[in-house]
């Protein structure tokens, strides 16, 4: 069950120069309990934005970049696929367990006919950013968990976390 984890403003930015465009601690925690314990597929610089291997998750990264998969060859936390077909190979003997798509935009690009589960957190705000989450048609979904959170002293912008399930089965490698 693929499930796509991410944060977007009200204009479906998710990025600029490889990094979130605001501090949102809240958020942060609701990715940790979202992933934890499961593979996060990712795109190169989705995993070289992070600040090192995340504890307690498999790092599925997507990357033509043979440096990148000699240097994690040997660890068991991260696994470098060359190519989507061999993603998608992957992708298929893990059918049966909640695997998390986490970013960029390319690989939720890629994956949006196979995608079973949405979590995002919706930011009630707008950054400046160069990179949008690519479109989601949010008719082939239920949204089952709308929860929104106004603004505190650790959380500077109004947000709401939103779980959506796909409607009928995913199509699948279309």
């Amino acid at each position: 069950m693929i499930t796509y984890v991410w944060a977007e403003d009200q204009k479906h930015q998710i990025g600029i120069n490889g990094h979130l465009p605001w501090h949102l601690p809240a958020d942060m925690k609701h990715y940790k309990k979202e992933t934890m314990g499961h593979p996060m597929i990712m795109g190169r610089r989705t995993f070289a934005s992070f600040p090192k291997v995340l504890p307690g998750r498999k790092h599925i990264v997507l990357s033509r970049n043979e440096d990148l998969a000699k240097k994690y060859a040997d660890n068991k936390q991260v696994l470098v696929l060359p190519s989507l077909d061999k993603l998608n190979d992957w992708l298929d003997q893990h059918k049966d367990e909640k695997v998390c798509a986490v970013g960029g935009a390319s690989i939720f690009k890629a994956l949006l006919n196979r995608v079973d589960c949405l979590e995002k957190t919706q930011i009630d705000a707008t950054f400046k950013a160069d990179t949008v989450m690519p479109a989601i048609d949010y008719s082939q979904f239920t949204l089952i968990k709308n929860e929104h959170h106004d603004p505190d002293s650790k959380n500077k912008y109004p947000y709401s976390f939103l779980t959506y399930i796909r409607k009928g089965e995913p199509i699948q490698n279309g």
